[in-house]
Order: C-alpha cells, then sequence, then structure tokens
C-alpha cells in the first residue's frame, strides 16, 4: 500500500479529520439542504449522537458494516460522519436500487445496520429476511425540518438525537490507516458489481490530493459549493463530503437534480463559488431562463467528472457563466481522483496531469509500458488506490499488475505536455472493418450539432464489416437524418461515422446523469 506524506501525523483515521474540521470550522454553515442551514458546530452534535445511539444501543462492533441508503438531505453526511465516529465501516448505496440489487450489496458487504428514508422501507422489508440487517433506522426527507417522529416499527432520527444526547460517546479503539473505511459497489457494467474496499488511508490521501491540486485559490472556511451528484456516489462523496468539507466549505445538498426548475430555484438565494456536476447537469441548467439569468461574479471553479466531458457541454457552460470546467478523472477503486486539470489553466481535452504522489502509465495487452504518445490501458498506482476487492482475490488479480498499478481497463494517451486524455472505455471500443472507433469522440462530434442535446454512440453486429457505428440522439427540434450524417462526414473518417440514427425522448442514464451504453446495444 502506497504510504502518503499528506495525511498529518495526528490523523489516523477519516474520523479524525472529520472532528478536526469540526473543531476548526465550528460557526461556519456546513450543509444546506431543502431551505434549511446546519453548521459545523451542528453537524458535529447530531452526528455525535448517532454515533453515541450506535455504540450504545445496538450490537454493532468497530469494523462493522452499516449501508446507508439516503439521497442528497442532510440525514445523509450526519450518518456517515456518525457511523465513521462510531468506528464502523460505510456502505454506500443507491436508493433507488431495487430489492434484488440491495439484497446483493447487503449480503455482499456483509452489512448489519442500515440507515433508510421511510420511502424505501417497503423494498427492504422484502428482503429484509434474507439479510444479516439486525438495525435499522430511518428518516423522512423533512425529518430535520418538521422534527416528526416516524411512525414505524425502527428508530428514526429524532429517537435517535433525544436518547443519544443522555450517552457518551466511547473513545474509538487504535485505528490503522489501512483499516477498511468504505465500501464503494462499482456500477457493475461488467458482471456484478463488486465492492472496492477503501482504506483510511485511500480517502484521506486523495481528499488531501484534491485539494492540492485545487491550490490556493480555493479558500479554507469562504466557499460555498452546489453538489448536485449524489453523495452515495464515490466522486460527490469524496470530494464534497470529504475535501471541500475539510476546507470548511458549505455544500448546497440538492436531492433532485433532474427537477431543473427547482434546482435553480434551491441555489438562487446563495452567491456560489463552485459547482461540481458532468454533462447533463451543465446542459440541463443552461437551459434554464432563469439560470442564465443569474450572478456568476462568485463562481470561479466548475468541475466535471464521472463521464466524459463534451466540448459543447463546456463551450455553452463558460458561454453562459464565464467560468471555464475543469476536468477530472477516476474511479470507485481509486477513491476516486486519479487526474485532474489545473483549474483555469486547463488543457481542454484532456483530464489534466495525474495528482500529487500518482503514477500513471499507459500499459500494453501484456501489461507492459507503451511508448510516449501511443495509446493504452491506463493503470495507476498511489495511495489512493484500493488494496482490493471485498472478499474477492481473484477479481483483485485480475486488475492488478504485479507491481501494484490498478488497471482502469480505460484506454488512454498521456500528451506531450504531461496530461492524461481518456480515448474511451477499453469494452465499449467499436471495431469497423478492423479499424478501431472510440464512441466518445463520435458523441463529441454530434453533440456539436445545434439540434442535438445528447448523443451516445454504441456498436452493433454487422455481416460486412465485424460491427457498425449506431448512434442514439435527443433533439431539441426535428432533425433531417441525412444532414446529421453529413454534419459528421466533415469532422469523422468515414468508418466512423454512425451508420445508423436513432432519436429518443431520452438516453438511459445511471442515478449520477452517466449515460448507459449498455442499454443501447
Amino acid at each position: 500500500m502506497a504510504t502518503s506524506t499528506l495525511i498529518p501525523n495526528n490523523i489516523k483515521c477519516l474520523a479524525d479529520y472529520i472532528e478536526h474540521t469540526f473543531s476548526e470550522f465550528q460557526d461556519r454553515p456546513a450543509y444546506s439542504a431543502l431551505g434549511q442551514e446546519k453548521t459545523f458546530a451542528e453537524i458535529e452534535d447530531l452526528s455525535g449522537k448517532f454515533a453515541s445511539w450506535l455504540q450504545h444501543n445496538t450490537d454493532l462492533q468497530p469494523g462493522d458494516r452499516i449501508a446507508i441508503q439516503l439521497p442528497n438531505l442532510i440525514q445523509h453526511p450526519i450518518a456517515v460522519y456518525g457511523a465513521l465516529r462510531a468506528g464502523l465501516v460505510v456502505v454506500n448505496t443507491n436508493p433507488l436500487y431495487t430489492p434484488k440489487e440491495m439484497l446483493h450489496q447487503f449480503n455482499d458487504s456483509g452489512a448489519k445496520a442500515l440507515v433508510i428514508l421511510s420511502d424505501f422501507l417497503p423494498k427492504f422489508e422484502e428482503i429484509k429476511e434474507k439479510t444479516f440487517i439486525k438495525t435499522v433506522i430511518v428518516t423522512s426527507a423533512t425529518q430535520l425540518l418538521d422534527q416528526k417522529q416516524v411512525v414505524c416499527e425502527y428508530p428514526c432520527y429524532e429517537q435517535i438525537f433525544s436518547q443519544g444526547a443522555l450517552l457518551d460517546l466511547l473513545p474509538r479503539k487504535d485505528t490503522d490507516l489501512d483499516d477498511t473505511a468504505i465500501l464503494q459497489y462499482t456500477g457493475g457494467t461488467t458482471g456484478v458489481s463488486k465492492g472496492a474496499t477503501l482504506t483510511h488511508r485511500n480517502v484521506l490521501a486523495n481528499s488531501a490530493q484534491t485539494q492540492d491540486r485545487l491550490g490556493q485559490s480555493f479558500v479554507a472556511g469562504k466557499e460555498i459549493v452546489v453538489c448536485p451528484l449524489p453523495l452515495y456516489h464515490i466522486y460527490a462523496f469524496t470530494v464534497n463530503m470529504m475535501a471541500f468539507f475539510g476546507k470548511g466549505a458549505m455544500n448546497i445538498l440538492i436531492p433532485n437534480p433532474r427537477d431543473m426548475e427547482g434546482f435553480v430555484n434551491t441555489i438562487k438565494p446563495y452567491p456560489f463559488t463552485a459547482l461540481a456536476g458532468l454533462n447533463t447537469i451543465f446542459v440541463g441548467l443552461c437551459s434554464q431562463s432563469a439560470f442564465r439569468d443569474m450572478d456568476f461574479s462568485h463562481l470561479k471553479l466548475t468541475i466535471s467528472g464521472g463521464t466524459a466531458l463534451t466540448k459543447a457541454a463546456a463551450d455553452l457552460w463558460f458561454q453562459t457563466t464565464g467560468c471555464t470546467v475543469t476536468e477530472g478523472y477516476g474511479l470507485s477503486e481509486t477513491a476516486p481522483v486519479l487526474a485532474f486539470n489545473q483549474p483555469g489553466k486547463e488543457v481542454l481535452g484532456t483530464v489534466g496531469p495525474a495528482l500529487i504522489e500518482t503514477e500513471i502509465e499507459i500499459l500494453d495487452d501484456k501489461d507492459q509500458p507503451v511508448e510516449q504518445g501511443r495509446e493504452g490501458q491506463v493503470a495507476a498506482r498511489g495511495p489512493q488506490v484500493m488494496p482490493g476487492y471485498w472478499q474477492r482475490p481473484e477479481e483483485t488479480d485480475k486488475v492488478m499488475t504485479k507491481d501494484g498499478f490498478f488497471k482502469t481497463g480505460d484506454v488512454g494517451v498521456i500528451t506531450s505536455d504531461g496530461c492524461l486524455k481518456i480515448v474511451d472505455r477499453l469494452k465499449d471500443l467499436i471495431i469497423v472493418s478492423g479499424f478501431n472507433v472510440y464512441p466518445n469522440e463520435v458523441e463529441d462530434v454530434l453533440a456539436q450539432h445545434p439540434q442535438i442535446l445528447e448523443a451516445a454512440v454504441v456498436g452493433k453486429e454487422d455481416e460486412k464489416t465485424q460491427e457498425r457505428v449506431c448512434a442514439f440522439i435527443t433533439v431539441s427540434s426535428p432533425i433531417d437524418e441525412e444532414e446529421v450524417i453529413a454534419f459528421c462526414r466533415k469532422s469523422l473518417t468515414a468508418y466512423k461515422v454512425p451508420k445508423e440514427l436513432n432519436v429518443l425522448q431520452e438516453l438511459p442514464k445511471s442515478t449520477v446523469g452517466k449515460v448507459l451504453r449498455r442499454e443501447l446495444r
């Protein structure tokens, strides 16, 4: 396990880091959701009561897993910080999971406790007898606002806070930086969803690496950050709930970013200085006249990650807000950030240079480094890289090289100025008559067409050419297929031009807003 010089000697686990942050920014607002704000001191108090209740009122022991299945509400960081302060391992869980997906993740992780929104309880009830979960904590979306108890058989936040107030937070047992802190499940795009085992060192190092790349322009205790991406996703978990939080920033949580009108109304009152998002969010916001009319004089940082940034989205955002988009790159297995552009000095079309203490190599199919400037599989080594998949040594062996590099499954190239350019997912590569076609490149061209809102490209079997390029698009107005093909021919070699064009009402997406190509094949 790679070590990091960025983690202070007095910080032995994430709970230490969280408590240090509380003490440093006591009176500053830490989180806002549904119109309510909580200061760092209030989050410290509530998460402490949560942790005390877990220690005294359950059979949970340090190292036991607790699944947290909540949307972007203030209850989410309270549960995460409370669980970590009680010495538990957090299992990040998507609230929109089906009962089948919940059952797999709960049992694979061995979770003994669950924090869940009352709306989703019926799904859990379907499978609870098949799980190891004995402790269930519920909350409603508005519980912190109206302080009403949730009526059900399980304890709710209000009960926990009142009971936890009478209990002392027990001292934590010695925690090693290499102990497991988080189980972050992969999207399962190449098979069954696996739990990336992230240690305290992984998340602490990546928070510090991210803060280092942001530099002095991100001022401690002064920033207001818009957070539309779900906190259960590793991007927002580390960047918003750990790195930005650690700098005393206020996070404005957006529970439902698909409600663009509500999204805009939520952020209107705030002179926000940063926003972390991706293409669908940038394009969606810019389509709202109420957003375009806002004052962006305070906005100095817009981060993109989770999926390749399109030129069309970046250009539209800059035209609307006057702020450039700073693209980064990472994965669940790397806690997540590996590379990140320098804010204000972005090299467009790349995800920037590797973070401090991070090594990136481009490998051929024999795991050997390729020549400078050649494409290959992106592999990384650093203190943020997971030790392996939860209880899956064979799967871990498949993705780790003998010298400790994690193979990402992405095709990339290192540019002459040392930046990483992600070409595409290895598994999404389309082969037309022996030639490689990368969907990202075709999608980027399509997205520049004035009537095309979004595009996704996949390969389908073809008798003559092995595969053919198939495009799926959403449009702002009726479109002529031949005109779109002609538009593509101006920028793409003939074999890359889509042979099939499908207009959809909307593209299938993950809860983060990432287009799911696998559902279009």
